[in-house]
């Protein structure tokens, strides 16, 4: 499957600005036999044994954390970008490669639940995860791990989480 992968996933350099060379898993979703495989893959993880729900990060992380939820019969609550959620939220902001940005939670989703594994597409410098992990923690519960399609590991970003990181693919 790894083969599959790093044929579909295209790199786009130089967006969404200079410097940036923006890995985009969306072709994935274009071959229904490699995704499948792919959140085979991904819901067969460990991390998901012991967890109460899935966390999935705004926007291409509710994809895949929609099948996962789906294959393995869990909850998936979403971290949405600003102004997207109704009612009492838990909103932070964290650092992008290319700016600042933020994330907010709705109280009562997490309410019912103590653990909670996040999946995202790609993790890249670890920012949108270190946020969506501190709201959980500071609401007094916990994650489990992270399941992500892609991860730059040359951005280090891996060693700096304080729980276990699943990649599907390493560039």
């Amino acid at each position: 499957m790894t083969n599959n992968l790093h044929k579909l996933i295209t790199e786009h350099k130089d967006f969404p600005q200079e410097g940036i060379a923006f890995k985009d898993v969306l072709p994935l979703l274009q071959y229904p036999d490699v995704f499948t495989s792919l959140i085979n893959n991904m819901s067969s993880s460990e991390i998901f044994k012991n967890s109460d729900a899935i966390l999935s990060i705004d926007a291409r992380g509710f994809i895949f954390g929609t099948a996962i939820a789906i294959k393995l019969s869990k909850p998936m609550i979403v971290a949405r970008k600003p102004g997207k959620l109704p009612g009492e939220l838990i909103t932070k902001s964290y650092e992008l490669e290319y700016g600042i940005n933020s994330l907010s939670i709705q109280k009562s989703a997490i309410e019912n639940y103590q653990s909670f594994v996040i999946v995202d597409d790609l993790l890249a410098t670890g920012g949108t995860v270190t946020c969506v992990s501190d709201m959980i923690k500071e609401a007094g519960k916990e994650i489990k791990g992270l399941s992500v399609v892609a991860e730059l590991s040359y951005l280090n970003a891996k060693d700096l989480l304080p729980f276990p990181v699943q990649s599907q693919i390493i560039f």
